[in-house]
């Protein structure tokens, strides 16, 4: 069964960084573009950074760019996202799927929250 999940994330002030790890399980990340989406409060999810299958091709949402780096580890079933220069409005739980994402909503995790707040 395909799983993720999600960790690393939390509280910090404006301009500081935090990195993000997922963990999938159920299916081999290396056949597929890999994507971190983020949640905002009340609002809709939206993917923030892909990467292709052997990390060839790399894209960041713009309010993005610049800040996050996305990067992936095919034989740990592992992609990271490094944040920098965190802004309020990067408040939102963020998770990781493929890209597109599974189509079965049991393959979401829990996600891992960040809260940009001084």
């Amino acid at each position: 069964q395909v799983h993720h999940v999600e960790s690393g994330g939390g509280l910090v002030q404006p301009g500081g960084s935090l990195t993000l790890s997922c963990v999938a399980s159920g299916f081999n990340i290396s056949l597929y573009a890999m994507s971190w989406y983020r949640q905002p409060p009340g609002k809709e999810r939206e993917w923030t950074s892909i990467i292709h299958a052997h990390g060839d091709r790399i894209i960041h949402r713009d309010a993005v760019k610049g800040r996050f780096t996305i990067s992936r580890d095919n034989a740990k079933n592992t992609v990271t996202l490094q944040m920098n220069d965190l802004k309020p409005e990067d408040t939102a739980v963020y998770l990781c799927n493929k890209f597109p994402p599974f189509s079965d909503s049991n393959s979401w995790g829990q996600g891992t929250q960040v809260t940009v707040s001084s």
